[in-house]
């Protein structure tokens, strides 16, 4: 993005305060879900594979919605979609909270779950046409606020349940949410629908959809998948790794995922600023491979100690790679936003979703050590590949 853009464009406008409220509304909703899991398994009577199960339902629910949303943006535009997907979530707690029966319960998540990955697909869609209007990055710094609402999220959510219960945790929640969406929506970037823009390779596609998208567009959902299979690994594994294997106490051992998450988040607060300096493909370029050298010291580490500063290091790598590969699909010519989006979104959080329990079964037989100095050379392929996200740094508005 050339200087004199970047010079004329407002550092924040009412349009990216509005965007960037959707990824913290979006985040501290999931944030706001994860102290309650224990009262909804005690409430419920639930097992540890039975919870498994349930909360398996909104992540498929989430898979399933991104799809549709995708084609769904294409025909109305970014705006309308995320603002009424919003809108939807201010029941979803209320919802989970009161569910009777497990059958209702499982309907509820998936529920949660689909409304809460659809609006992922169009808020990111919109974050690319604000980024398109001001022509300067600003998607790093929504994935930061996103990083931010979950925290905020999960530690307002355990006060509140600790202190006045779950009915009143939820009601705060979602009254806190109805705030958000009503300060983002007259805010918010109305971006036309784009349904002349359903074309791949030149010929017009009468239904787009997953299978409408071209190559480009699934190499970089599958880079998507790759850069966020290592947060999942070291969500669900880190701590586990540290305690079983480093004799790290269980205080210390937390630390694998928060040292982790909390360099992202700071990263992903700069990240613009530095994609705008140094341009997409570079930033991608340097953060894969400060990635790869963090989690192989995490793999390599002697100490619980050296593994966290491992994570931590990985972290800023991984930061901003994921938010430049949603950029880049947002801008690749032939291909409706939203359904690149949606391909990339989808891929991506497969990898979250689904690569921790693959990787659960491998460490059985070979321990978590080998797994995470493994994972670097997975990233070997969006390097080979990174020259795609050029497309972040040209946008077609």
């Amino acid at each position: 993005m050339s200087t004199s853009t970047l010079a004329a464009a407002p550092l924040l406008s009412p349009q990216r305060f509005a965007v960037s409220l959707m990824f913290l509304v979006n985040g501290f909703l999931v944030g706001s879900w994860a102290p309650k899991i224990p009262e909804f398994a005690l409430r419920l009577n639930l097992d540890e594979s039975d919870l498994g199960l349930m909360i398996m339902c909104f992540g498929i629910g989430s898979l399933c919605a991104m799809p549709a949303v995708g084609a769904l943006i294409a025909g109305r535009g970014s705006r309308r979609v995320m603002l009424a997907l919003a809108a939807a979530t201010i029941a979803c707690l209320p919802f989970v909270t009161i569910a009777p029966s497990i059958w209702v319960a499982a309907i509820a998540l998936f529920v949660f779950g689909g409304v809460i990955g659809g609006m992922d697909v169009a808020m990111n869609a919109n974050a690319v046409e604000v980024e398109k209007r001001q022509g300067r990055a600003i998607m790093s710094s929504c994935h930061g606020f996103w990083s931010l609402g979950g925290v905020a999220g999960a530690g307002l959510g355990g006060l509140l349940i600790a202190g006045y219960g779950e009915h009143i945790h939820a009601l705060a929640a979602s009254a806190l949410v109805l705030v958000g969406v009503a300060l983002a929506w007259p805010r918010a970037l109305a971006d036309p629908p784009h349904p002349q823009e359903a074309h791949i390779h030149g010929q017009p596609s009468k239904r787009p959809g997953l299978l409408a998208a071209g190559a480009t567009v699934w190499l970089t959902g599958i880079i998507c998948l790759i850069m966020m299979t290592p947060e999942g690994a070291i969500l669900d594994w880190g701590a586990l790794y540290l305690r079983q294997e480093l004799g790290a106490s269980p205080a210390l051992s937390g630390l694998a995922f928060g040292a982790f998450s909390a360099a992202m988040a700071l990263m992903r607060f700069l990240g613009d600023f530095v994609r705008d300096r140094f341009g997409a493909v570079t930033t991608f370029r340097v953060s894969a491979i400060l990635a790869m050298v963090g989690l192989g010291l995490a793999g390599a580490a002697p100490s619980a100690e050296a593994a966290i500063f491992g994570f931590a290091l990985a972290g800023l790598g991984f930061a901003n790679t994921v938010p430049i590969a949603f950029s880049a699909a947002g801008n690749l010519p032939g291909l409706p936003q939203g359904l690149a989006i949606s391909v990339v979104t989808f891929m991506g959080y497969s990898g979250i979703l689904f690569a921790p329990s693959v990787i659960g079964f491998i460490a059985e037989h070979t321990g978590f050590a080998l797994i995470y100095m493994a994972l670097p050379v997975f990233v070997i392929l969006p390097l080979v590949f990174s020259g795609l996200m050029r497309h972040a740094d040209r946008p077609q508005g």
